[in-house]
């Protein structure tokens, strides 16, 4: 396990195993968010597993793999609920956190600027800056109240 905070209430961390699942809950998460698909994971690392393993932690589980090239808005709108829903802090897992970073700023898009979105991911070694125009889109958008 290894959670990379982006803010104080939202890490994300490269593929996690089933025995970081009670290591999770005890740094204090509330939510667990896996945004790798199955196809990517073996068995033992498929979200219904982890699903099973978090919630026997009192956590919550969301499940929202993202696999590359299918950047849908219901995958973007389900990473924000699991956010705005979320009693605590939330940490989202991937391959590399990548994704999970990725899904963050869309998601928050407008609710903090752009550029500190950007920044944020980058103290991690995730590179947002070609995703700056589709965040300022979602900014606008939620601006305008769409």
């Amino acid at each position: 396990m290894d959670p990379r905070h982006i803010t104080e209430n939202y890490a994300v961390s490269p593929q996690i195993h089933p025995e970081d699942v009670p290591r999770i809950r005890e740094a204090g998460f509330h939510t667990l968010v896996c945004n790798r698909p199955d196809t990517e994971v073996p068995h033992t690392h498929r979200a219904e597993t982890m699903r099973a393993l978090a919630e026997a932690e009192g956590l919550v589980f969301v499940a929202n793999p993202l696999s590359h090239g299918q950047l849908t808005m219901e995958i973007i709108e389900t990473q924000g609920r699991a956010l705005q829903d979320a009693s605590g802090k939330v940490f989202a897992y991937c391959a590399s956190g990548n994704r999970s970073s990725i899904l963050w700023a869309l998601s928050q898009a407008g609710k903090m600027p752009t550029d500190e979105m950007i920044a944020a991911a980058a103290r991690w070694g995730y590179d947002l800056e070609k995703w700056r125009d589709h965040i300022e889109t979602l900014a606008a958008r939620a601006q305008d109240g769409g």
